[in-house]
């Protein structure tokens, strides 16, 4: 078996509403369908969410370079070479979404090929995940409704709150009014996006101190390296690294340094192949994972939920699987389903998807 081809089709799905957060707002997933073909007919698909104001990819940029570089460099070989294509990936810096979709494409096909669910080939430890929903910049009301909403009709009972406004006390009030509403029961957890400085965060963080906040992410830059430190050795509750610790190296750098001491893993960016390794790496450093949203579309969120189900570590924590609930549509054949909580992998072989072909000539931006 080997690969003939590497698809980069572009597509546009309005979001119902505008996600804010402090780097950046989206209001249409404009991504990047990947499809990997082989000779004998079997194709593996993934999805790369260009993220400019996070990583500096674009739709343009994650075709130009699958079509001009990613596919040359592979194009003959088997699949099943995954460390010698990793080598070859790598050899071109940057473009973490473009590479890890090309990735996870890759796992699909080696999964359709041998039969195999891919959560079964990374690990097998389970096959669902417990889910936690993400909660953009909106007035506290607002955002209360949502949670109250999600919990109902979906039973998701933790909830990441994006932060790092300023003045923050709209932050501190909204954080304030969701645990208000929703009890002790539920886990509430803040991500800044970078937002505050770090004498904000820390001020911030005072503020909060009485709601029971599990995790804090990404507060402030990692660029401000002194007051990152100064920031995460006074905090009482593990410091998330997220788009400061996108490869292995950065990891190292960050929790080694005292910037972080968990990790959110993204499989948007680091595919499954680099994912490992991160999961690795903070395995043996016994620090805590968490497994991220990019604001993926159904496919990017079951490769997220495929890679965390498969290993015992990314199974503790819930994962941020729901936001595709806030597309208007999606391209997948059988749409996602989250029930009582939970989102289940499909036990087919490779990520148990299918395209779905209406959907994407409906959607898909380069005819």
């Amino acid at each position: 078996m080997k690969i003939t081809a590497i698809e980069a089709i572009p597509f546009a799905i309005p979001y119902r509403k505008p996600l804010r957060f402090a780097s950046g707002e989206v209001s249409v997933a404009e991504h990047v369908l990947v499809r990997v073909h082989t000779d004998d007919g079997l194709v593996g698909v993934a999805e790369a969410p260009p993220r400019p104001f996070t990583y500096g990819e674009t739709q343009e940029s994650i075709i130009a370079v699958i079509a001009r570089i990613f596919e040359p460099a592979i194009l003959g070989m088997s699949p099943l070479d995954r460390e010698a294509i990793r080598a070859r990936l790598d050899r071109t810096v940057g473009n973490p979404t473009a590479r890890a979709a090309v990735d996870m494409a890759i796992w699909d096909v080696i999964g359709r090929s041998l039969g195999l669910p891919v959560t079964t080939l990374l690990g097998g430890f389970s096959t669902s995940m417990r889910v936690a929903h993400m909660l953009g910049f909106a007035p506290p009301a607002v955002m209360v409704e949502e949670a109250e909403r999600m919990r109902s009709v979906y039973g998701i009972t933790t909830f990441k709150v994006k932060v790092g406004r300023n003045p923050f006390r709209l932050d501190v009030d909204v954080c304030r009014a969701l645990r208000e509403a929703l009890g002790p029961e539920v886990e509430l957890y803040i991500d800044g996006n970078r937002g505050w400085s770090p004498s904000e965060a820390a001020r911030a963080l005072r503020a909060m101190a009485d709601l029971d906040l599990t995790l804090a992410e990404e507060l402030c830059p990692a660029d401000d390296v002194l007051g990152r430190r100064w920031l995460v050795a006074q905090c009482s509750i593990p410091f998330v690294a997220d788009e400061s610790a996108v490869r292995p190296g950065e990891v190292t750098r960050e929790l080694l340094s005292g910037s972080a001491d968990a990790i959110s893993i993204k499989t948007a960016r680091t595919g499954f192949t680099d994912s490992l390794r991160v999961l690795h790496q903070c395995e043996g450093l016994g620090v805590e994972v968490v497994m991220g949203n990019q604001i993926d579309g159904q496919l990017g969120t079951m490769c997220t939920a495929v890679f965390g189900a498969a290993f015992a570590r990314t199974s503790r924590r819930p994962g941020e699987l729901s936001n595709f609930l806030d597309m208007s549509d999606d391209l997948l054949a059988e749409p996602l389903e989250i029930r009582d909580g939970m989102l289940a992998v499909r036990e087919l072989p490779g990520l148990g998807l299918e395209i779905d072909p209406e959907k994407l000539e409906r959607y898909r931006q380069d005819l």
